[in-house]
């Protein structure tokens, strides 16, 4: 009897743990939540004082929040939701964004990316897009519904996270500074930027922002200094933000004024 070797047993292992993970993840997290006070992250982190002040004095900020699952791609999910539930509101703004993503598609073929593969997300992206506004306009719960859809809101992230790998290649001498360990952008990319369940940082968030023409304020819950707010950062810097998040140590959250 032919033996398996033991390290594809343990790769086995690790798969299965994994995927139990994620099943836990998802029957905990929807992929979207519902709007909460902010207050209930004072709960969360009642025996920490210095979590407890910091929230205490964003409470004077922001109004609420919306969970985001934290499956590596709550930064693209969270965008996305965040954005196009203001795009509802806005009919104006709707056809301008409308207008910047129809050009996203050629700018990438160009840049070399596969036309067949692109297309599928392409589409899938445009056709939730042309249904912020005009005739066709969905609501709010419908909006919730598509995003709380595992296939149809994977495939928005993956498109945004194409839009942002592209961004990244074609402004490469503007980026290749905040990289690290010699890899090349195409490299970074690839391994960072277009796999799912990769998570985000303060590149990804400037790249996506300049692309589409969307200003993302980001706040820091962090453990500095007890006394002082968590700091904002703005992408692309000196922007008019759209979108809020909250950014605690590995995941984001959508917040609201």
């Amino acid at each position: 009897m032919e033996m398996v070797p033991e390290s594809e047993i343990q790769d086995e292992v690790i798969l299965k743990q994994q995927r139990e993970i994620e099943k836990e993840v998802a029957e905990i997290h929807p992929l979207i939540g519902n709007i909460q006070p902010l207050t209930c992250l004072l709960k969360e982190y009642m025996d920490d004082p210095i979590y407890t002040n910091k929230l205490t004095k964003l409470a004077d900020v922001y109004r609420s929040l919306r969970r985001v699952r934290p499956d590596g791609n709550c930064f693209f999910r969270g965008f996305g939701f965040s954005y196009f539930e203001k795009l509802l509101d806005n009919e104006e703004e709707w056809k301008k964004f409308q207008a910047i993503v129809m050009g996203t598609k050629d700018q990438l073929i160009s840049q070399g990316f596969p036309k067949f593969t692109l297309e599928d997300f392409f589409d899938s992206f445009m056709e939730v897009v042309n249904r912020l506004g005009g005739e066709g306009k969905m609501d709010a719960e419908e909006l919730s519904r598509i995003f709380n859809d595992a296939g149809t809101s994977d495939y928005l992230v993956v498109y945004l996270r194409l839009v942002t790998s592209g961004q990244l290649q074609k402004e490469e001498d503007f980026y290749q500074n905040f990289l690290e360990g010699g890899k090349s952008m195409r490299e970074f990319c690839q391994q960072e930027v277009e796999p799912m369940y990769r998570e985000s940082d303060h590149m990804h968030a400037i790249a996506l922002g300049s692309a589409l023409k969307v200003g993302i304020r980001v706040v820091y819950l962090d453990r500095g200094e007890i006394t002082t707010s968590p700091p904002e950062h703005d992408f692309p810097e000196d922007c008019t933000p759209s979108v809020y998040l909250l950014y605690r140590p590995g995941h984001y959250d959508i917040l609201y004024k």
